[in-house]
């Protein structure tokens, strides 16, 4: 298990486009929730490779995105689905609570049938 891509202010919006969903952790260095939550975002990203992805934006050194997006406590996670946030988690929670969380948005990204006219033999 490898360490998730810390990204910054300058690279968020690219980051968080596109068709996978992206779960932008909040957090800090001293933060000891954030800590927790770490390894357990880690195990997610292996398990949800190619379903999410999962990135970490320190709060101490990249102000402008977490006053952009209100966020007020960390650790703070929120998931967005093509440029939107569709869901914020504030403060630790074991992982099956997290993934309750994350798994609508995911399985909302499998292929949907598309609505065509009805074909004719």
């Amino acid at each position: 298990m490898g360490q998730l891509a810390q990204i910054t202010d300058a690279a968020f919006k690219t980051e968080i486009q596109g068709e996978t969903p992206v779960l932008v952790d909040f957090w800090a260095e001293w933060c000891g929730p954030c800590r927790m939550v770490g390894p357990v975002l880690e195990q997610i990203a292996v398990e949800q490779t190619g379903k999410l992805k999962i990135v970490k934006l320190n709060v101490d050194e990249n102000q402008h995105t977490p006053m952009h997006f209100g966020v007020s406590g960390i650790p703070t996670m929120i998931l967005f689905k093509g440029g939107e946030a569709v869901e914020r988690i504030v403060g630790f929670m074991p992982k099956p609570q997290l993934m309750s969380r994350l798994r609508p948005h995911l399985e909302e990204t499998a292929p949907r049938p598309t609505e065509s006219a009805p074909t004719t033999a």
